[in-house]
């Protein structure tokens, strides 16, 4: 079976909402996200196999010279079989030839060897900021 990678790629929400709960382990949250992508993204790429979404990357633009990563998911029946890192490199590839200079991701400790070893990102210190109570860093 083959897999199709595509910058900017049809993207359905229901689609796009199932692999996002399959992958992140949540509910169905039925999330506008064609409205969502093209408001607020540079581009994002879609893995497709059999016509089936099975992959996605969302890369967000300062509109400047940073990318940044986001929302790095896929299926769980197809994941350790490369298309995390392809899907990665697809997003530098657009990043780049969108004149960015930079492409930014935070992941959290156990995320690391996919991101440094398979992706090639570099560590950097980041902070963050829990802006609703319960979240990670949340002091309250």
């Amino acid at each position: 079976m083959t897999i199709e990678y595509e910058w900017r790629g049809d993207v359905d929400n229901a689609d796009l909402d199932a692999l996002h709960a399959d992958g992140f382990g949540h509910p169905v949250t039925r999330t506008d996200w064609r409205e969502r992508l093209e408001r607020h993204s540079l581009g994002w790429v879609c893995a497709r196999e059999d016509g089936l979404l099975i992959g996605f990357v969302n890369v967000i633009s300062d509109g400047g010279v940073h990318a940044f990563v986001l929302d790095t998911v896929v299926a769980r029946h197809r994941r350790r079989s490369g298309i995390g890192g392809a899907l990665i490199a697809a997003a530098a590839h657009e990043a780049r030839a969108a004149a960015c200079e930079w492409l930014h991701v935070d992941f959290e400790e156990h995320h690391s060897s996919f991101y440094v070893d398979v992706c090639g990102f570099e560590r950097t210190a980041a902070g963050l900021i829990a802006l609703q109570q319960g979240g990670p860093g949340s002091r309250g």
